[in-house]
């Protein structure tokens, strides 16, 4: 109890060092770009003041340049195309994880759809579908699904026998078998493809708006580089990593507070 009580103190003392030293490295690399830009060392046309890229940050997110409206945009390409890719990503790998016949069939297909470079066909994609949603959407698709379909397969391969042995003793049907006992199982990862894929999406939708499109985040950035605007495009880059790692965090905390308080209940059968 005593040494339980005298090393909390101390990792709380490490963490704390461990910020300190975290903040301290970014304000140095910070105050070092300012330094290096406001003494006319390094062109402020490749590498912004860090007050400048935060003067654009403040105005895009105090609405100039239709920010809100862009990040509406982009939001609704990467939500759709995104719960689309995990909900038929998640369905289509459990059918085939739990059809081996299937997935032997399917294999060779999915490993060369997946081995195609999403950005190819961009132009196709355009040419098909135009500039509005669509086409963004199936790109988000395209970058997220193939990873779930196998992350969802090895989730699912990954459940004891043991286990399914005691469901089957207990005369468990094939979908008690699965929500009961596969599903809990797979959980963790099937959200390891979840989080990473949710930044995937980002990009996906980042990179067609880039391409091909009037209107998004990724549309605001190209017209800032365009115009040789370098504070403007690294606030849309900062702004686009926060909606990153606002999505990432949205996967974790659903894991954590639901799904993993689903997966012990569920894994007894009734």
């Amino acid at each position: 109890m005593s040494t339980s009580r005298t090393d909390a103190p101390a990792a709380r003392s490490r963490r704390a060092g461990l910020v300190l030293g975290q903040v301290a490295l970014l304000a140095g690399v910070l105050a070092l770009c300012e330094a290096l830009v406001r003494g006319n060392v390094v062109s402020s046309l490749y590498l912004p003041a860090p007050t400048d890229v935060l003067d654009e940050v403040v105005l895009l997110l105090s609405g100039e340049n239709g920010f809100y409206g862009n990040l509406a945009v982009t939001l609704q390409e990467f939500l759709t195309g995104y719960l689309l890719a995990v909900a038929a990503g998640i369905l289509f790998g459990l059918f085939l994880a739990l059809v081996p016949l299937a997935e032997a069939f399917f294999r060779p297909f999915l490993a060369a759809l997946m081995a195609v470079p999403k950005v190819t066909v961009i132009p196709l994609l355009t040419l098909w579908f135009g500039l509005g949603l669509g086409h963004k959407v199936i790109i988000v698709f395209l970058f997220c699904f193939f990873p779930i379909v196998y992350n969802t397969i090895a989730g699912v391969k990954q459940t004891s026998a043991d286990h399914l042995k005691v469901a089957r003793s207990f005369r468990a049907s094939r979908l008690q078998v699965v929500t009961k006992v596969v599903l809990p199982s797979a959980v963790p990862t099937i959200f390891a493809a979840l989080r990473v894929e949710a930044a995937a999406a980002l990009v996906g939708a980042i990179f067609g708006e880039m391409v091909a499109s009037k209107a998004g985040l990724g549309n605001g950035l190209t017209e800032a580089t365009s115009l040789y605007d370098t504070p403007r495009a690294f606030a849309f880059i900062i702004l686009i990593t926060l909606v990153s790692v606002t999505s990432v965090t949205v996967i974790d905390q659903l894991e954590k507070r639901v799904f993993l308080k689903w997966r012990p209940r569920q894994s007894r059968l009734r």
